[in-house]
């Protein structure tokens, strides 16, 4: 759990990258760069975005930036998994041992939305259980609503 000066600090960071990134998509790089390095618990952070290309396939979350081993989760479908379950209900989802839950490491999903629309998420796993306190939670929405406000601007 980041300590109330860990959090601020990297809270302060983030918004100061706000500023020097060139581009969304640069942007989400620097975030999950600076996640997987300063908070040692996170072994993978990444960033799942909402495909919604055709109308004849099923809206579909597709791998973007991301730090940590490669994963053969590059496109989950948004009933699939705890990924899926969050960026289907629009909803943080914090598992704290996910031996224990059927769709899935202990992992934290924040969804991320552009005017009220789920667009994406940011999915961190670990691997120690219950490695997400109230702290992490609000790091990692903090980061969601940074990247909603960041593809808002973009797209005016």
């Amino acid at each position: 759990m980041p300590t109330g000066s860990k959090l601020e600090e990297i809270m302060n960071e983030l918004e100061r990258l706000t500023q020097a990134a060139g581009s969304v998509e640069d942007f989400m790089w620097e975030i999950v760069k600076l996640l997987h390095d300063r908070m040692m618990k996170y072994n993978w952070v990444g960033f799942y975005m909402l495909d919604r290309a055709s109308s004849s396939q099923a809206p579909m979350l597709v791998l973007g930036p991301f730090q940590g081993a490669m994963t053969v989760h590059t496109r989950i479908p948004l009933n699939m998994g705890i990924c899926g379950a969050a960026a289907s209900t629009g909803k943080t989802v914090v598992v704290d041992d996910v031996k224990l839950d059927p769709r899935y490491l202990a992992c934290s999903t924040e969804t991320i939305f552009v005017r009220g629309r789920v667009v994406g998420e940011l999915d961190i796993d670990s691997h120690f259980p219950a490695a997400f306190a109230g702290d992490d939670r609000e790091l990692v929405e903090y980061c969601a609503g940074l990247v909603g406000k960041q593809l808002e601007k973009s797209a005016a």
